[in-house]
């Protein structure tokens, strides 16, 4: 790859009289090392199309652009697309798109049946675009995403310590930490690291009965701290014994606990009747 000249944040904010936007949970990356550590997560192709969320000042943008054909950057921050149009303008395989990508369905943007997502992005919408992307059609064949590194050990865990983001992300693909990034690699820097995580999408989720399963998970943890009899009771609306009855059918132990479950014994509930 052609060296990428470096982008001074502070500076090129100040510059056009700008200022990150604690609200929308700007924290620009302007590492090399850790820019570079994302595309190589990414293992992107030169045919592949790239859907970035938040590109802020286009620090990342500019990798992807000279690794892949084409990519479509989508940023909600108006304020900010006066300054990505000018550090982009090296890039003619670049599209800027105004906007929230929770009210862009991927299909209107991407016209590849295959695309990559790659993005730095808020702490607090993760799980919204998880669910955003996970639900799309066509999905993403790849979803490399640099987020707070707690959450993405959370997305990675196995069972004994799942959670229904975990479930959520691991019906779809199979997520890795591929990378941590340190707080001092933003500007400004965060209180907590980063971790860029990378989800290699299945062909299809491993439980066909994606509707069921979510209607189980939700119960089952809506009450975590108590047994499955008990919180797919309550969460069912159904009485204690025959939550016993649905578990133990499906060869589970009623006192055990949602986040000790795999995937594999939720898709045996999901296909009981």
């Amino acid at each position: 790859m052609t060296p990428i000249p470096p982008i001074h944040i502070a500076a090129l904010l100040r510059a056009h009289g700008l200022r990150p936007d604690k609200a929308l949970g700007q924290n620009f990356l302007q590492d090399a090392t850790a820019l570079e550590k994302i595309v190589h997560a990414a293992e992107i192709q030169p045919q592949d199309t790239i859907l970035e969320i938040g590109p802020g000042l286009g620090s990342l943008t500019r990798y992807l652009a000279a690794a892949a054909r084409n990519v479509i950057a989508v940023e909600l921050d108006t304020g900010l697309i006066p300054v990505l149009q000018t550090v982009l303008a090296p890039y003619p395989n670049t599209r800027i798109v105004p906007g929230d990508i929770l009210s862009f369905p991927p299909a209107e943007l991407v016209s590849a049946e295959s695309y990559l997502v790659v993005a730095n992005v808020p702490y607090y919408i993760t799980s919204a675009i998880f669910r955003h992307l996970l639900e799309a059609q066509p999905r993403p064949r790849r979803i490399v995403l640099t987020i707070q590194k707690e959450v993405a050990q959370r997305i990675c865990a196995s069972p004994g310590d799942m959670s229904l983001l975990a479930l959520s992300v691991q019906v779809y693909g199979q997520p890795r930490l591929a990378a941590t990034i340190p707080a001092g690699a933003f500007y400004p820097a965060p209180k907590v690291d980063s971790a860029v995580l990378r989800v290699d999408l299945y062909p299809q989720p491993v439980i066909p009965q994606l509707e069921r399963f979510f209607q189980l998970a939700k119960a089952g943890f809506s009450q975590k701290r108590k047994t499955l009899r008990n919180s797919l009771s309550a969460g069912l609306r159904i009485s204690p014994s025959e939550a016993q009855q649905f578990l133990e059918k499906s060869s589970i132990d009623p006192m055990r606990r949602a986040e000790t479950l795999s995937l594999e014994e939720w898709r045996r509930l999901a296909e009981s009747k």
